[in-house]
C-alpha cells in the first residue's frame, strides 16, 4: 500500500502546481506592465520627433532668437520650458481628457495684442547713445520670464504643433505624448537660444533692441490679420509696411549720427575756439 502524506502537508508535486499557478497568475500581469512602458517610449519618441521637426523654422524659433537677442540665455530657456510643459499640458487635456477644441480667434487676438505691447515695450527699452547697456540689463530682466512663458502661451495656442498634440494625446499614451511633445520644443528653440546668445555677444545692443521691437511687431501683425481676421492679404501687406518703416527708421538714424558731429558746429566748440585763434 502506498503511504499516503502527513495532514498539514504538501508534496512536491503540489507544491510545482501551485508555483506555476502563481507564475501564470503573474506573467499576464508583467506583461501588460511592459507592454504600457514600450507604449509611453513610443509616445514620447514619436511626440518628440513631430514637435521637433515642426518647431524648426516656426514662429517659436524666431521668437526664442529675439528674447535671445536681449536676455540671458538661461532665463529664455527656462521661460521657454515652463511654457512648452504648460501648452502641451493643455493639448494634452484637450485631446485626451476632453476632446474639444480651442477657440482661435480670440486667442489670436490676444496673442497680437501682446506682441504689439511687447514691440512698444522693447522699443521704448532702448539705450541711448552713450549709454553702458550694463545699467540696463537688471531693469530689462526684471519680469522677462513672465513675459517669455505669456508670449508663447499665447503664440503656441491653437498653433499646428499643439493641433499635432491633440491629436497624438487622443491615439496615445498621455504621459509619453506630454513628456515627448515638451522635450522636442525645448530642444528645437534651444537652438534658437544658442544663435540669439552668439548674436547678443557680437552685435551692438541699440541695434538689438531695435530688430528684437521690429520681429515683434511683424510678429503681433501677422496674429492680428491672418490669424485674428483671416486676412492673408492684409497681413502681409502690414508686414512689408512695417519692414519699410524700420528701413527708413534705421536709414534716417544712421544719417543723425554720421551728419551730427561733423557737420554741427555747436558739437564742436575745440574747433571754433582754436579758428578764433
Amino acid at each position: 500500500m502506498l503511504a499516503r502524506p502527513a495532514p498539514g502537508r504538501r508534496t512536491a508535486s503540489a507544491v510545482g502546481e501551485t508555483f506555476d499557478q502563481q507564475s501564470a497568475r503573474r506573467c499576464p500581469s508583467a506583461r501588460a506592465t511592459r507592454r504600457k512602458v514600450v507604449t509611453v517610449l513610443a509616445a514620447f519618441l514619436v511626440s518628440f520627433l513631430v514637435v521637433f521637426v515642426a518647431e524648426l523654422g516656426d514662429k517659436s524659433q524666431l521668437m526664442t532668437i529675439t528674447y535671445a537677442l536681449r536676455y540671458r540665455w538661461w532665463v529664455v530657456l527656462g521661460g521657454v520650458g515652463v511654457a512648452a510643459f504648460l501648452v502641451h499640458g493643455i493639448s494634452v487635456t484637450v485631446g485626451h481628457f476632453l476632446g474639444l477644441a480651442l477657440p482661435q480667434r480670440p486667442i489670436a487676438f490676444a496673442a497680437a495684442a501682446a506682441f504689439l505691447l511687447f514691440a512698444a515695450w522693447t522699443w521704448r527699452e532702448r539705450p541711448e547713445d552713450g549709454v553702458d547697456p550694463a545699467e540696463l540689463a537688471a531693469p530689462a530682466t526684471r519680469h522677462v520670464l513672465f513675459a517669455v512663458v505669456s508670449s508663447f502661451v499665447l503664440a503656441e495656442l491653437g498653433d499646428k504643433t499643439m493641433l499635432a498634440t491633440v491629436a497624438l494625446a487622443s491615439e496615445r499614451p498621455w504621459a509619453g505624448v506630454w513628456l515627448g511633445a515638451t522635450a522636442g520644443m525645448v530642444l528645437a528653440d534651444g537652438v534658437a537660444v544658442a544663435v540669439g546668445a552668439v548674436l547678443h555677444r557680437r552685435l551692438p545692443q541699440r541695434l538689438l533692441h531695435g530688430l528684437a521691437a521690429l520681429l515683434f511687431a511683424v510678429f503681433g501683425l501677422w496674429l492680428l490679420f491672418d490669424g485674428a481676421l483671416h486676412l492673408r492679404w492684409a497681413a502681409v501687406a502690414a508686414v512689408a509696411a512695417a519692414l519699410v518703416a524700420a528701413a527708413a527708421v534705421a536709414g534716417l538714424g544712421r544719417r543723425r549720427r554720421q551728419s551730427g558731429p561733423a557737420g554741427d558746429p555747436a558739437l564742436r566748440p575745440t574747433d571754433a575756439r582754436a579758428a578764433e585763434h
